[in-house]
């Protein structure tokens, strides 16, 4: 693939020889007379690999076109700059090199040296891009590993609960939805994804015979269950490069009116996920059979998280499940 150099100079005779030095190397130019014209070039074409910026123009010097290309909405804002400058004190150096420039060539330049110069910064470039790429494929690879772990882990611990598989993703899904429908951006929407997908991570600490109880839980054994926000939220919590993880866990079956459990937390105390996690949980665990009784009817569900709006819920989070049930999306 051809590398594409714009230069920009005031000059004619500079360009003349630019454009004659470069594109005998094999590069395509493209040849501007002014920053307003490099401006008014990048809002039409794609950015080059390279552009370079003559310093000392009438009306807009370079220094200024650079700030500009900044604040572009388009890739053309990190374009790599070299500058071409006759000036050669310390303080236009320095003003160049803060403003990301990548090298700065010498006026009248040597034809051999701007080819040199110019293939090293593009090299450079697209090493960097090579670099970029392989870094982001492999944090790819990295994040759908991980997600399968999670998924794995999740199918573990709902196996622990003869009447609940599948739960643990069928509240991802549905705090995912409530998360999309107030205004997450999908990295939180992935995020809280997760966060549902673990939510129950701390039933591993719980045992077997406690979770399947078919009947009434004693106080004692209710005191186990209530264990396991805490146990989930120590375990999750081990993971540092994602803190967030811990609240879905912990914080899931604290109350909107601070009656929950494990901290007897209310309203805003309580982390927003979790908020969105108690009504998607409530709503799975309300929708499926349980040891201890059968799925109840879709409309009991809707009118108990009705009832639920302020004291157990959240009200806006409450308002989107219901609105959820309403459309049969669930």
């Amino acid at each position: 693939m051809i590398s594409q150099i714009v230069i920009v100079d005031d000059d004619p005779i500079i360009l003349k020889r630019a454009w004659n030095t470069l594109t005998s190397a094999g590069f395509k130019v493209v040849v501007l007379k002014s920053g307003k014209a490099l401006l008014d070039y990048a809002k039409e074409n794609m950015a080059p690999n390279l552009i370079l910026l003559d310093i000392s123009m009438p009306e807009m010097d370079g220094f200024e076109v650079v700030e500009k290309l900044r604040m572009c909405e388009s890739n053309w804002r990190d374009t790599p700059v070299i500058f071409l400058t006759a000036n050669e004190d310390e303080d236009t150096e320095t003003k160049g090199l803060s403003l990301g420039a990548m090298d700065f060539i010498r006026k009248p330049f040597v034809p051999s040296v701007l080819v040199l110069r110019v293939k090293h910064a593009v090299e450079l470039v697209l090493l960097q891009k090579d670099l970029e790429t392989m870094v982001e494929e492999k944090t790819k690879e990295n994040e759908n590993l991980f997600i399968h772990v999670v998924e794995s882990l999740a199918d573990a611990i709902d196996a622990k609960d003869n009447y609940t598989k599948g739960h643990s993703g069928r509240v991802a899904v549905y705090s995912k939805e409530i998360a999309r429908r107030y205004g997450y951006d999908e990295k939180q929407q992935e995020q809280i994804f997760m966060m549902g997908l673990l939510h129950d991570v701390g039933k591993i600490g719980v045992p077997d015979e406690v979770i399947n109880k078919p009947g009434r839980l004693t106080d004692e054994e209710f005191a186990k269950i209530k264990k396991h926000p805490g146990i989930g939220g120590k375990i999750l919590g081990n993971i540092k490069e994602m803190p967030e993880l811990a609240a879905g866990a912990k914080w899931h079956h604290e109350r909107y009116d601070g009656k929950g459990y494990p901290e007897g937390l209310s309203g805003d105390d309580i982390s927003e996920e979790a908020r969105i996690i108690a009504v998607a949980d409530a709503y799975d665990a309300m929708t499926s059979n349980r040891s201890y009784r059968g799925a109840l009817p879709v409309e009991v569900v809707r009118g108990e998280i009705e009832k639920g709006k302020g004291s157990q819920f959240d009200p806006k989070f409450a308002d989107i499940m219901i609105e959820m049930i309403d459309e049969g999306i669930t």
